[in-house]
């Protein structure tokens, strides 16, 4: 796709009194520009491989940033202001990663504690209306928090904001969910599907979402991985680590279907933090 000659135009005057691609990204997007046309535009801009400099961001394949750690020195561990966050594993194709010791077990109980009084069995986001609804496919019992709700879901989230580079404000508020003995999420997409008639609502709220983080608060005696079944990947629950992972477009050429694995012995909790292109409201 050629890029529009007036939004080009825009864009490089931008760039060139200091604005960053992932600004100007969301003020297009947020101003009704087609995403292809945006990422048309910024590609010519300014090149996939200057966004990712100039953002200080991971960098999409169509030339939008994405969320994402500073792995350019494939450093075993990231220093965050508060936690030394371990690197376990990365995948690249799509973009995958692992990391351990990203929560400490005293936050992985606290967050436990704190959402018991809340949890009911989880929904799903409807995609005709744009609302919520039971699901068979989820079987767990989950609840949200507010974004800054509490010191330890604060904390938390400015955390994965600093580690992954993304502003805080585009989070939606932490999400955890109990899986008990037989309990699953059949594989699924966490983007919101653009041919649903729900989808323009809930896009109202802060864009299209861009990547997950699935943290690991309770260890199961058996089962529960978080499996990535286009490339044949399982990822085990385990206490204190998460797997992060991203999604350039609305499409399964992303690879991001992604499930939980039925827990057959113990109870898997774990905390979910979504990201959108733009701030959350």
């Amino acid at each position: 796709m050629n890029a529009n000659p007036d939004l080009l135009k825009w864009l490089n005057e931008c760039l060139a009194r200091g604005h960053t691609p992932e600004s100007l990204t969301s003020t297009a997007l947020g101003s009704g520009w087609h995403p292809d046309l945006v990422r048309a535009a910024m590609a010519e801009a300014v090149g996939s491989e200057l966004i990712a400099h100039r953002a200080g961001t991971s960098a999409r394949t169509n030339g939008i940033a994405l969320p994402g750690p500073d792995l350019s020195q494939s450093p075993t561990f990231i220093d965050t202001s508060d936690r030394r966050v371990e690197v376990w594993t990365v995948l690249k194709h799509p973009r995958v990663i692992v990391f351990g010791n990203l929560l400490a077990p005293e936050e992985c109980d606290a967050l436990i504690e704190l959402a018991q009084p809340k949890l009911t069995r989880s929904l799903t986001v409807d995609n005709q209306t744009g609302g919520d609804e039971l699901n068979a496919a989820r079987t767990s019992d989950g609840m949200f928090f507010a974004r800054a709700e509490n010191p330890v879901v604060e904390r938390v989230e400015k955390r994965l904001s600093e580690l992954l580079r993304w502003p805080y404000e585009n989070g939606e508020g932490l999400q955890v969910l109990r899986y008990r003995h037989g309990a699953q999420y059949v594989p699924h997409y966490d983007y919101f599907d653009p041919a649903q008639p729900g989808t323009p609502k809930i896009l109202t709220r802060g864009g299209q979402r861009v990547a997950t983080t699935v943290m690991y608060l309770r260890t199961p005696e058996r089962g529960g991985a978080t499996v990535f079944p286009d490339i044949g990947l399982e990822v085990a629950p385990i206490k204190g680590s998460a797997v992060f992972f991203t999604y350039d477009r609305p499409h399964p050429d992303t690879k991001s279907l992604h499930g939980g694995m039925p827990v057959t012995l113990g109870e898997k909790y774990v905390a979910t933090k979504w990201m959108r292109e733009r701030e959350f409201v």
